[in-house]
């Protein structure tokens, strides 16, 4: 199955949706232009994605495939599939990731926004590793989700040993704070919610700890500490006090 030429021409850009025939639910939520929306059909790779479609091959059955939006430019498709994504959930999906604009534009509560933009500057008085999960975090994540998050996996030196504390940072603001009790070599703890395969590697470190008492954590939770993150800088890795 594949558009004529002259089809293509008139659609550009736009966003498509998977949805199962069997309960009309949405599957797999993507954006391109040509023939994309035809390509996972043929797609051979490892994923859950293929998988459901093989699934329904197997039993004679084809995905429902519509276009959500069509005429669009690169940049509005790429934000309408993040809020598509968003809209429906990842975890009803088969897609890996939310979205390329969803940690910047991503679904948030009005008082998530608000404490994103109003968060109070704090000042860090302890020896603190900050870490960065803007690719990672998500809305009501739970608290074995975050930990396991924040925890690894992770380029560090000989640094880390001067740590106490791991603040859980996303987009600037505090999310949690765990008291470090021992660094291990990456690969070392189990973890249920993460697939850290890609991840592995020489010199990446994973801790092992637990959140901090409420006299620590409240000093800190839901603060901003944007002042000690360059503008810019890629590097998840910040060591304050040390």
């Amino acid at each position: 199955m594949e558009f004529p030429s002259e089809i293509i021409e008139k659609l550009n850009y736009y966003v498509y949706m998977y949805s199962d025939p069997d309960t009309n639910l949405p599957l797999y939520i993507g954006k391109g232009n040509g023939n994309r929306c035809f390509q996972h059909l043929n797609d051979d790779s490892e994923s859950k994605k293929v998988q459901k479609l093989k699934d329904l091959k197997e039993s004679g059955k084809k995905p429902i495939i519509e276009l959500l939006r069509y005429g669009l430019t690169d940049n509005e498709a790429t934000l309408l599939e993040a809020a598509m994504i968003d809209f429906v959930g990842i975890d009803n999906l088969t897609n890996k990731v939310r979205g390329i604009h969803s940690r910047s534009f991503g679904r948030f509560s009005v008082n998530e926004i608000l404490q994103n933009y109003e968060a109070e500057d704090v000042d860090v008085e302890e020896n603190v590793l900050l870490i960065k999960i803007n690719q990672l975090y998500r809305r009501n994540m739970s608290e074995q989700e975050l930990y396991e998050a924040t925890r690894g996996i992770w380029v560090v030196g000989k640094k880390r040993n001067q740590v106490d504390y791991a603040f859980s940072v996303f987009q600037g603001i505090v999310k949690e704070v765990y008291k470090i009790e021992k660094w291990h070599p990456a690969g070392t703890l189990e973890y249920q919610y993460r697939d850290i395969l890609d991840y592995m590697g020489d010199n990446r470190w994973e801790f092992e700890g637990k959140v901090v008492s409420d006299d620590i954590r409240c000093k800190y939770l839901g603060k901003s500490v944007r002042q000690y993150i360059a503008r810019g800088n890629q590097n998840p890795i910040r060591y304050i006090n040390c």
